[in-house]
């Protein structure tokens, strides 16, 4: 087998991080479409269309489907993958206001925002339910915002007496 590494599981390793990093590149699978579109209409074969554009033959045969049953526009394709999003981008920058106010604008008694917070607000908003992981999502992608912790340091804390022990007593406590 040329040019696999075996034993030592780097290229499958690196082949799998391509896989779930990759995202598809809508506009060129559609020009793909359009060139076969163009080369059938030219009278190309089915085959010549599958070699040519590097697509598997029932990739070739269903594209010649569809373009003998619908023409060009049949293999436009749906210009998304995945499904839509529950929350258009008004309803994501009401929320974004709502959550701007504060957790305690909400009813809340501290004024830390988690999951299960932001899922009631986007509740309350929108009327559209989420768990955490998907509350996450849109905090994360739609809105740009990154998981924050408040320092836990005592409201009593004295910097100057922290510095001052630092240099004088824990060199003397340390010896």
């Amino acid at each position: 087998m040329a040019g696999k590494k075996t034993g030592s599981g780097e290229e499958s390793d690196a082949r799998k991080v391509k896989q779930r990093g990759a995202r598809r590149d809508l506009d060129a699978l559609r020009e793909r479409r359009m060139q076969a579109a163009e080369m059938f209409a030219a009278g190309r074969r089915q085959i010549d269309v599958a070699v040519e554009l590097e697509v598997s033959q029932q990739t070739a045969s269903r594209w010649y489907r569809q373009w003998t049953e619908g023409g060009s526009e049949a293999l436009e394709g749906a210009g998304r993958a995945g499904r839509r999003p529950r929350l258009d981008d008004t309803q994501i920058e009401v929320i974004r206001e709502e959550l701007l106010q504060g957790p305690r604008a909400h009813g809340f008694a501290t004024g830390v925002w988690t999951l299960g917070r932001v899922a009631i607000v986007i509740e309350r908003v929108t009327g559209v339910t989420y768990g955490p992981t998907q509350t996450w999502t849109i905090l994360r992608t739609r809105l740009g915002w990154s998981r924050q912790r408040p320092a836990r340091r005592a409201v009593e804390r004295d910097e100057d007496a922290i510095v001052a022990w630092r240099e004088n007593e824990w060199p003397r406590i340390k010896k």
